[in-house]
Parts: structure tokens; C-alpha cells; sequence
């Protein structure tokens, strides 16, 4: 590849900031992000942001339609990282559980899975149901990772972009792709020494 690709899903859970800001993250990056929204999403984005469309796509090396199963992420020979899910609706989690890839998000997400490559869904709800729990077992013994977006707090965060940005920092992590926004923990012992300098 010319360029590591990497897939960004945003589903219709609330926090679309993660995906949005994920892809800003991204951009100074080597990585040829491929993106696809759902149409809940752009719900969301309405709801909870004063962004445009285009400010989020234009954020991306390619905008796939989520009704385009034909798309080149939906296909094992397309070569890719892997797949971050940011946010990730229950429906989305209940369809990559069981299967269902009637959607391009879904399909993208089952290559993954089929081709054992990274997949990492960062999980958007709360209280959890018992369906809920078990679809996230269900993805993770597939080989998936959830990784909700909770935030640490040992960092002392000022302000919720820095949440943001940590927890967005760590999901990087697990593709190996540093954005250097994760405060890394020193140790309790340096911590410690930090609080009383």
C-alpha cells in the first residue's frame, strides 16, 4: 500500500465529537482515512454540533455512502488497518454480532472481523441491557475490540476536549498510530512526586 488506510465509521449514538475529531487527529498523519457515515449520524451531528457536512468529509482521503455494499472497503482484498467505529450505536454493535452487513458500516466491520484485522468499536451507551452485554461479548470473542469512550481522570483534564482527545489517543493506540494526545501514566509513585512539585 502507498499509504496505510484506515476506516472511519461514525454510527447515530450520541458523541458524534469522537468521530469528527478523530478524523482531525488523523490528518497529520501518513494514514488514507476512508469514511463512511450513517444516516442517524448525520442526525446527530445536527443535534449536537454546529458542523457541516463538509467540514467533516472533507476530512477524509474517501466518503463512502453507508448504502454502498459495493464500496472497496467492503471487500477482504481491499487492503486496510483496520476499522474505528466512533461512535458505535447499539444497532450497529447488534448487527456486526450477528452479522447482519445490510449496511456499508456493517459490511466494512464484518471484513474486519473475517480478515482478522483490527476493529475496534467504541461503544456509545448507558445503563447497558443484557442484549447489549451480550453482543459485546459476542464481537469480542469474533475478535473485535469495545472500547467505550470513558475517560481518565488521573490526567487531571481541564476541559472535555481533552477528554476527547486522550481517549481518541488511546483507540490510535491500538493501531499503533501516535497523535501524541495521551497523557501516559507515569507511575504512581511519579505521580505523586508531580501533585506535590
Amino acid at each position: 500500500m502507498p499509504h496505510p488506510r484506515l476506516i472511519v465509521a461514525i454510527s447515530g449514538a450520541s458523541g458524534f465529537v469522537y468521530g469528527h475529531r478523530l478524523l482531525q487527529l488523523l490528518q497529520g498523519s501518513d494514514i488514507e482515512v476512508h469514511l463512511i457515515l450513517s444516516r442517524a449520524a448525520l442526525i446527530t451531528m445536527g443535534a449536537e454540533t454546529e458542523l457541516r457536512l463538509s467540514d467533516v468529509t472533507d476530512l477524509a482521503a474517501r466518503v463512502h455512502k453507508n448504502e454502498d455494499i459495493g464500496a472497496c472497503v467492503a471487500s477482504g482484498s481491499y487492503r486496510t488497518l483496520g476499522m474505528v467505529i466512533a461512535p458505535c450505536s447499539m444497532k450497529t454493535l447488534a448487527e456486526i454480532a450477528n452479522g447482519i452487513g445490510s449496511t456499508l458500516i456493517s459490511r466494512a466491520a464484518d471484513v474486519m472481523l473475517k480478515e482478522r484485522r483490527r476493529l475496534v468499536l467504541m461503544a456509545r451507551e448507558t445503563p447497558l441491557t443484557l442484549t447489549h452485554i451480550k453482543n459485546m461479548l459476542a464481537v469480542t470473542e469474533m475478535g473485535a475490540i469495545v472500547a467505550p469512550p470513558v475517560p481518565a481522570f488521573y490526567t487531571r483534564p481541564a476541559e472535555l476536549n481533552e477528554m476527547v482527545d486522550h481517549t481518541l489517543g488511546r483507540v490510535l493506540d491500538l493501531f499503533d498510530i501516535e497523535v501524541n494526545t495521551v497523557k501516559r501514566w507515569p507511575g504512581l509513585a511519579a505521580q505523586r512526586r508531580a501533585e506535590v512539585s
